[in-house]
């Protein structure tokens, strides 16, 4: 009887197929020392709820994405959980094969499901390197992603507030067309407790400008006329953009006339001449005037008359010592009491009304202190008519001394009149015409 003879051992092995269609070759004891149970728990992920974690995207819809990150079930990420943008489209966030960290909302959720949240894992990640560019007083850049009551939300791996005020150096009125540019900013405040994060472009422009700003500065100089845009009108004034800074013209600065707002003189958008007041180099401050670069009407007025001078105006306003009468455009000159009337005047309004017309006679000038005094009642005594009116009558009726000697064919009286003056003028000359129609056909009869 031959002994038998046992089998040689030999090692067991399994073909499978991967994915791809290719033969992997599995040894049966190919664990070592390590249970079956054991190796099969070595491949699961262990995690707790508020830890990031890293899978890859194995499935979109149009609510929600799966992600397998080792565990025994795919995570879900809702559609909300996605972006820190509104209302996405998840096919436009991730695609199939994607790897993505994502943040553990829940383990397990009341139907067994894994939940997670690649925006909340985006949100501790930015917060980081954040408060990182804060401490450092750096800079982050991001898209625009929405427009909201009072400035601009940018995507800086979080939700970042740039305020209206701050998207540039002067205030912007319509914010849409920023949408998708992309902004650089500084943080300007930080506050994760209540999600806050406010950012300042104007803080990065004004800091990447300063040299630029130092030099713009440094050419102006007080007494220099420059062209600018009107940007915008407060009550105070307008802000004019010189073509690098904005410089202010206080309402004072706007016109040699009274001025009850800003927007009686200019508008945005109007390209005006601005002469140089003052540079304050250390505050960036400009002030500029508008009426500088016009010309007095007051020194206009003071060069074409003169003491003695008959000219015409029209009653502005009564006070307890006289009357103001405007005798041409942005002048005015009182009438004081005594110079009212040859008899005692008690009270101005007891020879002239606001709004009344009439003859005075200029008694001095006084350019420096801006003003002229004037004489009702030495305007009785005639005198010399100032040259705008004899223009209107012809030289011819006046002496050498411009006083009026002659007799005028009011007929033949046509013009277009100028000034307040001129119309009243023109008033009393067709009103002449009228008087003078009628005296001729009472002598034809």
């Amino acid at each position: 009887m031959s002994d038998s003879v046992s089998a040689p051992e030999v090692e067991v092995e399994e073909i499978q197929l991967e994915d791809e269609g290719t033969p992997r070759v599995i040894v049966a004891d190919d664990l070592g020392d390590l249970s079956f149970d054991d190796a099969i728990a070595q491949t699961i992920v262990r995690f707790d709820d508020g830890d990031i974690v890293k899978g890859k995207v194995v499935r979109v819809d149009k609510d929600e994405v799966l992600l397998d990150i080792g565990f025994k079930s795919e995570g879900v990420i809702p559609a909300r959980e996605l972006s820190i943008r509104h209302d996405v489209n998840p096919f436009e966030v991730v695609k199939v094969g994607d790897e993505v960290e994502a943040l553990v909302i829940q383990k397990e959720d009341k139907e067994g499901r894994l939940i997670l949240s690649k925006k909340r894992a985006q949100y501790e990640r930015a917060w980081g390197s954040i408060e990182e560019v804060k401490e450092k007083n750096g800079s982050v850049k991001g898209a625009v992603i929405e427009v909201v009551k009072g400035g601009l939300i940018v995507d800086i791996g979080l939700r970042g507030f740039l305020p209206a005020s701050l998207v540039e150096l002067r205030r912007v009125r319509d914010l849409t067309p920023y949408i998708g540019k992309m902004m650089e900013a500084k943080i300007i405040e930080l506050d994760k407790n209540r999600n806050n994060v406010v950012l300042s472009r104007r803080a990065w422009l004004e800091e990447t400008q300063k040299e630029q700003r130092e030099e713009f500065l440094a050419n102006l100089k007080p007494g220099d006329v420059r062209k600018g845009v009107v940007s915008s009108i407060v009550a105070f004034g307008v802000f004019v953009d010189l073509g690098g800074m904005d410089g202010l013209v206080h309402v004072s600065e706007l016109s040699w006339k009274h001025v009850d707002h800003p927007s009686s003189v200019v508008q945005v958008g109007d390209e005006i001449d601005v002469q140089i007041l003052e540079v304050d180099r250390s505050k960036e401050r400009i002030s500029l005037s508008l009426k500088a670069t016009q010309r007095d009407p007051w020194e206009e007025f003071a060069s074409a008359h003169k003491p003695g001078e008959l000219v015409y105006g029209r009653v502005t306003k009564l006070v307890p010592f006289g009357a103001f009468i405007q005798v041409a455009e942005g002048i005015e000159g009182l009438v004081h009491i005594s110079e009212m009337s040859f008899q005692h005047v008690d009270s101005p309004d007891h020879v002239v009304e606001v709004g009344e017309e009439l003859w005075i006679k200029i008694i001095d000038i006084d350019l420096a202190r801006r003003r002229i005094s004037i004489s009702i009642k030495q305007a009785a005594d005639g005198g010399e008519v100032a040259a705008e009116y004899q223009d209107i009558y012809g030289e011819h009726a006046y002496d050498d001394d411009g006083n009026f000697i002659g007799t005028y064919d009011y007929s033949a009286v046509d013009f277009e009149p100028e000034t307040e003056a001129q119309k009243a003028w023109l008033a009393d000359l067709e009103s002449q015409r009228g008087t003078s129609a009628s005296s001729e056909e009472d002598s034809q009869e």
